[in-house]
Parts: C-alpha cells; structure tokens; sequence
C-alpha cells in the first residue's frame, strides 16, 4: 500500500520540467506517500504539501518558464486540446491527477476562455484508498445486499471523496452482494478522473461517468440515458442539484451524495441542506470524524 502511494507521486512528478522533478525528488521516499500536493508559485521555492503543512522542496524559485513548460507535459504539447478544462482552471492527467493553474484570465462574453501568463500551479496527486468502505458497507446495504441511499457528511479534506468512490466501486463490482449499475455525475472529475475516456481511480466495471457537466444537469442525463440503479454525485452544493436527487429518488433510483459538515445540526442550519433533508431521500448519513490522522465513520439511520 505504501509503495503504491509512492509511486503515484512519482507519477505525479512527471508533469513537472526536469528541474523541478529532481527537487521533487529530494522529498523523503517516507514522506512522498503522505505528500497530497505538489505547490509552483512564480518567484517561489517548489513546495510539497503535507498533513502537516507545506515543506520547500528546493531553494531556486520557480519561474514563468517553468510553468510554461509543466502546462506543455500536462497537455502534452497540445494546450488547444485542454482548453475546454483549462477554462475550468485545471486538467487532469494521466493517473487522475488534477494540475490547477493561476494566472492573468482572458475573458470573453463574460466567460474564461483561457489563461496566460501563469503564476502557479498545484499538482494534487490522486490516490484511491480501496476497501475505504468496507467498515460501513454492511450498515448502509439492504436485506437483499444492495445499498441504500447514503449521504456522507465530513468537513474539507476528511475523506468523503475516498469514501464515496469506494462505495461506487463495491456496488459496481458486487463486491458484498449483486452488482448494481452506478452512474456517477463527476463535475469536477475527482471521483473518477476521467483521462481518455477512461476512469484513472477505481470506480468499478458497471459504473458509467459524466464529467465535466453540472451535478443537477449531469444527474438528470445518466437518469435518462444510462438506466442506473444508484446515482453519484460529490458535493451537493447548489438547490438545483437538491431538485434533481429528489427528482431521481423519484424515480426508484438510489442515491450516493457528500456535503460539507462536522455534524447533523449543520443540516438543519443550512436551508439548502435542510431542504434535502426534508425530502427524505436518503436512508442512512454517514458521518467521518478525524482522530489521530486515522479516519472513524459513524452510521446514522434516517427515518
């Protein structure tokens, strides 16, 4: 486990110019598994980001050139291709890891349509933690075996991506029951990382992605398109996306959802999350408390 969590910061490293990848390097083979990011800022040491914070990785600051060049190895040479994800203000490469850049907007009719004269650059390096849901899959599946829907609520950076992805892979694959067909609305391509058409973080063999697309409009399409038996989506941030899962579970289908959160009252607070709650779409709410740098899930049961 820990040399593959080392390997995908090696793999991570080669969007970074030749330079900058020796420095990466000069991280600890110990510390390159914890390292979540990788930090570039225009007249500033590269630095790594740890749980603990950000370490410099060397003492020469990164130049306008560099970041040049890391955009050029992360579109490969081909910066007209990404532009569609470069409005977005990053791309994701092969092995799904997300390159986030800064810089001087170019807009147009009030849209991004591109970015110049970049100022810096994060690479977050994606990991998949599989057998992330495996304490829990046995409170949130039904009598038959096949899970119900489940909201997973956790403050930033608990893990409630690296949970969610890996309940979307057990139903995929019917690791504890029969397989289930997930479709999974990934509007900013963190869940499954699409890269060519193919998913780079494990989703499971029956799981269809929409990326790219906004969760309301994305839900409502694999609804329409893909025939799912469980629906997907991180981050329910927006009424819209409220109206389209209530909208799905409607229609018979389950539901799989994150949101922002340290506890229950902060879902009565909230008149967006007050309203999802009120619908009473989901079954179970999940709960990730961080003790320690370890991860402890508690299982609500909703009426």
């Amino acid at each position: 486990m820990e040399r593959n969590k080392e390997r995908a910061y090696e793999q991570a490293l080669q969007v970074l110019p030749l330079s900058l990848r020796r420095e990466a390097l000069s991280l600890p083979p110990e510390d390159r598994g914890r390292a979540e990011e990788l930090r570039l800022r225009c007249g500033q040491p590269l630095t790594a980001v740890l749980p603990e914070g950000e370490r410099a990785l060397g003492r020469e600051p990164v130049t306008g050139r560099d970041l040049e060049q890391l955009l050029e190895l992360a579109s490969r040479a081909s910066v007209h291709t990404v532009l569609t994800q470069l409005r977005r203000g990053y791309l994701t490469v092969e092995g799904g890891h997300r390159v986030g850049l800064c810089g001087s907007a170019v807009m147009r009719e009030g849209e991004v349509c591109n970015l110049r004269q970049l100022s810096s650059a994060a690479v977050r390096i994606a990991r998949s933690v599989v057998g992330a849901a495996e304490p829990v899959w046995d409170k949130l599946a039904g009598p038959d075996g096949a899970l119900e829907s489940t909201l997973v609520l956790a403050p930033p950076g608990a893990g409630k991506t690296t949970l969610l992805r890996d309940l979307i892979r057990m139903a995929s694959d019917g690791v504890r029951g029969s397989p289930q067909r997930v479709g999974v609305a990934d509007e900013r391509g963190e869940v499954a990382a699409l890269w060519n058409g193919r998913p780079q973080l494990p989703v499971g063999a029956r799981t269809d992605v929409l990326e790219g697309c906004p969760k309301a409009q994305a839900l409502m399409m694999l609804l329409r398109a893909m025939n799912p038996q469980i629906l997907a989506a991180d981050e329910i941030t927006a009424p819209e996306d409220v109206h389209a899962l209530v909208t799905a579970a409607g229609c018979g289908t389950a539901l799989l959802a994150t949101a922002h959160g340290r506890e229950r009252e902060d879902l009565s607070r909230r008149p967006l999350y007050r309203e999802l709650m009120g619908a009473g779409v989901f079954r179970h709410l999940v709960y990730i408390h961080a003790e320690g740098g370890a991860r402890r899930y508690e299982v609500e049961e909703l009426p």
